[in-house]
């Protein structure tokens, strides 16, 4: 194990948003430094504290969080980082990644993201969203970029409809994550 390895985990507001505390866990058991970046409307579905507990590190839920030291925080985790890994990603998420939107702290760590760092997004969304053709140009053009996707998953969807759309299983998210970031099975 790798320990000592950096993963920041990316939260945004979606109703599998709970899945990422499990995946917070299971990163964090594995022996993963584990920092958790919350978009606005992740904290809409869960709060800061889980993460914050099974982390064992502050939570960056504003681009002016200072929790530590005098870098910016946006800034000191993504030159430490070995990966970011976005879980669940909405298709809000992937279009402002793949734009280089920087107005919250997701957005700015991903610009500043350091040259050998690994992007991993776990989509998870309505089909229809995942389907249409600006998120699939959003998901090409970070692809060209390097970016890593896992999943969506079929099944039942939180919305009523059945399709493409769900989370992958977390223990798949965090087995690649892992791997991504240096660890051995």
């Amino acid at each position: 194990m790798a320990e000592g390895n950096m993963i920041v985990l990316g939260v945004c507001g979606s109703i599998a948003a709970h899945k990422a505390v499990d995946l917070c866990s299971l990163l964090s058991k594995a022996g993963a430094d584990v920092h958790v970046v919350m978009t606005a409307d992740a904290q809409r579905f869960v709060t800061p504290l889980p993460f914050k507990t099974l982390s064992r590190n502050p939570v960056i839920t504003g681009l002016y969080d200072e929790e530590e030291g005098w870098r910016p925080a946006h800034v000191r985790v993504a030159d430490a980082a070995s990966v970011l890994l976005v879980a669940p990603a909405t298709a809000n998420a992937i279009a402002r990644l793949a734009q280089g939107m920087a107005d919250d702290a997701l957005g700015c760590i991903a610009l500043a993201l350091n040259a050998g760092a690994g992007l991993v997004i776990a989509p998870a969304m309505n089909g229809k969203m995942w389907l249409h053709p600006a998120t699939q140009a959003n998901v090409s053009l970070l692809k060209s970029r390097g970016a890593e996707f896992v999943g969506p998953a079929e099944g039942m969807l939180s919305c009523g409809y059945e399709g493409v759309g769900r989370l992958w299983p977390v223990e798949e998210i965090a087995a690649n994550a892992l791997r991504r970031a240096g660890f051995k099975p």
